[in-house]
């Protein structure tokens, strides 16, 4: 009969497991994208059988949904609990992404080839990267109309293009330095549009 202590002692062994093959799974799509990726190779790597990799994740999709989920829930622990009000410190706290982000190029990577892939009509990440963006351009839209609320920014601001506009940029400058990273000073680049652009935003006195 198994006690307490040892469900436990399972569950987190269990847990333990789980976070191993995410690791797995995020390199390897980050490396072969969705349809270059094989569950069999991600077993392999995590040292389990098949059917041991399906016990936690049934499909491939179910996997890659589960990748890109636990890297938006970590960059909202990491970067943006205390930026939950909004305002434009909601755009110093994007910089510190993109910093963080320079640190970690297979997280980039994968992030680029699967938003990719994305745009085919058939891709099972299409729906997940279709709201990832419309929930992105909201937030930092609303956080802009906050700020022009309380006086931080000139009126007459239309913040859902500034939004769509920050969000590109991200995207633009991580897929150039992925490509020619000595090139391409990511975090400095979009440090200086930021800084930029809220200086274009104030009030002027």
């Amino acid at each position: 009969m198994r006690t307490s202590t040892d469900r436990r002692r399972g569950y987190a062994s269990g847990d333990a497991r789980r976070e191993r093959i995410l690791h797995i799974a995020t390199q390897e799509f980050a490396e072969h994208g969705y349809r270059g990726t094989s569950l069999a190779r991600v077993a392999e790597r995590a040292g389990l059988s098949q059917p041991g990799l399906l016990h936690h994740f049934r499909t491939k999709e179910q996997l890659l949904v589960a990748v890109l989920e636990l890297r938006d829930q970590r960059d909202m622990e990491r970067f943006f609990a205390d930026e939950a009000a909004g305002g434009l410190d909601l755009l110093t706290a994007l910089v510190r992404v993109v910093e963080h982000n320079s640190r970690t190029p297979e997280l980039v990577r994968l992030f680029v080839v699967l938003t990719s892939e994305a745009v085919t009509a058939d891709h099972p990440a299409q729906d997940w990267a279709r709201a990832r963006y419309e929930r992105l351009r909201a937030w930092v839209a609303d956080a802009l109309r906050r700020a022009a609320g309380t006086g931080e920014v000139r009126p007459g601001l239309d913040a859902d293009a500034t939004a769509a506009r920050i969000i590109a940029l991200m995207d633009g400058l991580q897929t150039q330095w992925l490509l020619d990273p000595d090139a391409i000073d990511m975090p400095a680049l979009f440090r200086a549009h930021i800084d930029e652009l809220l200086a274009s935003l104030r009030p002027r006195a």
